[in-house]
């Protein structure tokens, strides 16, 4: 059998259970779930949609098959892993705080430009032709173009000096 969980006095301290204390005890009531903010939740649907908008645009301009390489994907994925790479730094390390900067442009631009679902998806469809070689080759360039994309940005936006204001 279970013992009861322990209450909290009025002035903060935690009571054992089954401590007998002359001080009253009050249950503090479960916190709310904190409310978003519409705003930042604004900026990341508006980021989304230009993205995904960029995104789209490039895939029915440039179609491919399953047996070629898929160069809208891996050329959105690769910009979108570079632009992350340069958002966040400069975000972080060289702009004033903002509440709604990194969710525009890093979650809203850059989550609706890259397209992982869709290189899988492609990466599958190349598997299933049997093209073993491009699936392989296509997973690994991916991910080797894209950490060097966000490694390269990062360097840039590390190198630039920052003026004094």
């Amino acid at each position: 059998m279970s013992e009861p969980a322990a209450d909290v006095t009025a002035s903060g301290a935690f009571d054992a259970p089954g401590a007998s204390d002359a001080r009253p005890t009050r249950r503090w009531p479960r916190t709310a779930r904190p409310r978003p903010d519409r705003r930042e939740v604004a900026a990341v649907f508006a980021g989304g949609a230009l993205g995904t908008l960029a995104r789209a645009a490039l895939a029915e301009a440039f179609p491919h098959s399953a047996t070629a390489w898929p160069w809208p994907t891996f050329a959105v994925n690769v910009v979108a892993a570079f632009l992350l790479g340069y958002f966040v730094t400069r975000l972080q390390e060289r702009l004033p705080l903002s509440s709604y900067r990194r969710p525009l442009l890093g979650t809203g631009l850059c989550g609706g430009l890259s397209t992982f679902s869709t290189m899988q998806l492609e990466i599958v469809k190349m598997l299933d032709a049997h093209a073993w070689g491009l699936a392989v080759g296509y997973t690994a360039a991916s991910v080797a173009a894209g950490y060097a994309a966000i490694q390269l940005s990062t360097a840039i936006v590390r190198r630039v000096r920052v003026r004094a204001r």
